[in-house]
């Protein structure tokens, strides 16, 4: 049945209403997993993660890979606590100008130098984390404008939250983008043959800058929100946000070898974790059951999608060649 999906870009959707039938189940007659605090806490885990997941996920279309945004996620968010006390606003443009600022520095250094991303990234992921430990020294820090706090959880329409909101319209804008524009068959082909694209007259070098700063403007925006949310900023615990946001991508159609992808498909995947998590707390699993869980989704997609991707992969390949030979 699953080669009778329309192709990756159905797929991840096809991974959700499982999971969420799934979870349906075992919870039986409870009513805990379908009910209204569950959707609202698993669009909050939404939330948290997507941004982080779409930045990431654009850049393994490209066959790049930004660990960057682990750190750019937690940073973000202490300057904005730390600038935005008094005018929120500020500090959320702050710290997304240095999201954006970053990923155009990574981006440049790794098309000029001709360096792997994976390298660059990791340097700015340890530079990021180092800062984010001077801001706050080494603690966790207050945010005492709570009115930003309740704004950003308060509900609307019984599940959904304002961060939640900002959420989905990023994505909607970026489906919009992608579908519509150039922009998403530019991506396409880059990560399918760079040298092909290239050929095409498609701008790679700049446009691999593009998505290293969309990449940081979504970590940094995702850090901001979690921390006015939360009230509170701290660079610890960031290690838990990038195996959660590569495991996203992968769920939503997204190959680390390049070429394949859409935002929506990545949104799915996000907010298939985010079911996962939510769904296994409201029946009342262990914590460390959500790992397993989310690792055996992870690896039955990756072994139902690998040879179907594979020749997608191939096909995308040799498009790109003969456009090279025209």
């Amino acid at each position: 049945m699953w080669r009778y999906l329309d192709g990756p870009h159905a797929r991840p959707f096809a991974v959700l209403a499982a999971c969420i039938m799934l979870l349906a189940l075992v919870d039986g007659d409870n009513g805990r997993f379908l009910s209204a605090a569950t959707a609202y806490s698993t669009l909050q885990t939404f939330a948290t993660i997507s941004l982080v997941t779409l930045g990431l996920g654009l850049t393994m279309m490209i066959r790049e890979f930004d660990l960057s945004v682990v750190g750019m996620y937690g940073m973000a968010g202490c300057i904005a606590v730390l600038t935005g006390t008094h005018y929120p606003w500020f500090g959320l443009w702050f710290a997304l100008a240095v999201g954006l600022i970053a990923g155009i520095v990574q981006g440049f250094i790794i098309v000029r130098l001709h360096l792997a991303s994976v390298g660059v990234t990791l340097g700015g992921l340890l530079v990021f984390i180092g800062i984010a430990f001077v801001l706050t020294e080494s603690r966790s820090l207050p945010y005492d404008n709570l009115g930003v706090a309740l704004l950003l959880n308060e509900r609307v329409g019984g599940i959904f939250s304002i961060r939640g909101i900002v959420a989905l319209v990023f994505f909607a804008g970026a489906a919009a983008i992608f579908a519509w524009t150039r922009l998403g068959r530019d991506i396409i082909a880059i990560g399918s043959d760079r040298r092909a694209a290239m050929t095409t007259g498609v701008k790679v070098d700049t446009l691999i800058i593009g998505i290293f700063a969309f990449s940081g403007l979504c970590a940094a925006l995702s850090g901001v929100l979690l921390s006015y949310s939360l009230a509170s900023a701290s660079p610890a615990g960031l290690s838990d946000v990038i195996a959660p946001a590569a495991a996203g991508a992968i769920l939503g159609g997204v190959s680390l070898g390049g070429g394949s992808g859409r935002p929506l498909g990545i949104a799915a995947g996000a907010l298939t974790l985010a079911v996962l998590r939510s769904g296994l707390n409201a029946v009342g699993a262990p914590p460390f059951v959500n790992d397993i869980t989310m690792g055996a989704v992870l690896l039955t997609v990756a072994v139902l999608d690998g040879p179907y991707l594979a020749r997608r992969l191939i096909e995308a390949r040799r498009w790109a060649r003969r456009a090279l030979g025209a």
